[in-house]
């Protein structure tokens, strides 16, 4: 149960922290085979605070804090964004949050617990927003910088707090779904309604009525929608993405948001095993040992084909979408268009 002190959990958090200080919480979670909510929970009392599952009230009132930093991940890959919310809006389940350089797509039906972390750091308090699916894995956090309101941070969490929270049972996390043989997929029937899309966002759709997973379409599409390519042509696109200063959206998810980055990208590192990308109101942070496969994908839409490179894990999970950077009603980039080109042409033995 969530909200029951474990002491020997606590011991060995405590035990692992002196002897890795740097490791991240979700590595550390992993490493003592519990969720990320249970270690922060292991906090309430002193540096976390329950916070009520009242999202959509929550959500609109953060452009009152100013600047944060969002971030959103998934086993493999970090995206971190500066920004304020201006517009949120709130459909039942679903929430979309637009402002200055942020950009949300929210599965609120994922959003199960919510914390205020406040963490030591050698220069300040880092303080937090953290939000949990029901198998206690992070669906998404907000940071307060250096340009937050912090009272007004600090206010909006008094006035989310749950002073007594209910035990809560963490549900195990469903299995991802497995993927029909290739031999019941209606393959051509895929190539007729994929050149009939009309806008990427019919793709989701495409792929229910086909009862298709993401990677298995994209595999048996055929080289007119999508060509798979070497996985050192995720790197090899951010590189080039950056030497053109070529404005780029780059978006990542876990169940329960997909975040956005628009516009261009400037300083990659390596580090660590890790390929990074360290501007200052942008940062990404991609484990390039769990990248399985890449596609570069074509989709036809009403303002011409749009262009994509797609990476997933080696269990057909998505690590992160990159394309060209446009708006409704506009045509891609030609620059991202050849940036296409010159991968796919590289992958040709």
């Amino acid at each position: 149960m969530l909200f029951t002190p474990n002491s020997d959990l606590a011991r060995r958090w405590i035990r692992l922290r002196d002897a890795k200080p740097a490791l991240r919480v979700r590595d550390a979670a992993v490493t003592l085979g519990v969720s990320e909510a249970e270690l922060v929970a292991l906090g309430i009392g002193t540096t976390a605070t329950p916070l009520a599952a009242d999202w959509r009230t929550l959500l609109a009132e953060m452009p009152s804090v100013g600047r944060v930093m969002c971030l959103t991940r998934n086993e493999h890959c970090v995206h971190e964004r500066h920004g304020c919310f201006e517009t949120v809006q709130v459909s039942g389940p679903h929430g979309l949050v637009l402002g200055s350089d942020i950009d949300l797509r929210l599965f609120l039906g994922q959003w199960r617990l919510g914390f205020a972390v406040r963490e030591s750091s050698k220069s300040a308090e880092r303080l937090s927003l953290q939000f949990f699916d029901a198998s206690g894995e992070a669906v998404h956090k907000i940071y307060a910088t250096d340009e937050t309101d912090r009272d007004a941070f600090y206010a909006l969490i008094a006035r989310h707090t749950v002073t007594r929270p209910a035990p809560f049972a963490l549900a195990p996390r469903k299995p991802d779904t497995i993927d029909r043989p290739d031999s019941e997929i209606d393959i051509e029937g895929l190539r007729i309604a994929w050149r009939a899309l009309n806008d990427t966002h019919d793709f989701f759709g495409m792929l229910g009525k086909f009862n298709i997973g993401r990677l298995q379409a994209l595999r048996l599409v055929g080289s007119e929608f999508a060509r798979e390519l070497p996985a050192r042509a995720l790197r090899a696109a951010l590189e080039a993405a950056s030497e053109q200063h070529l404005p780029i959206m780059i978006f990542v998810s876990s169940r329960g948001c997909i975040q956005i980055h628009t516009g261009p990208i400037r300083r990659l590192v390596e580090t660590r095993g890790w390929f990074n990308v360290l501007d200052p109101t942008f940062s990404l942070h991609l484990n390039e040992l769990g990248v399985a496969h890449v596609f570069s994908v074509r989709k036809p839409t009403e303002d011409g084909v749009i262009t994509s490179i797609e990476a997933f894990d080696a269990r057909g999970r998505t690590i992160l979408l990159m394309f060209g950077a446009r708006k409704p009603g506009q045509p891609e980039l030609k620059p991202w268009r050849a940036l296409i080109a010159m991968l796919e042409k590289q992958a040709i033995p």
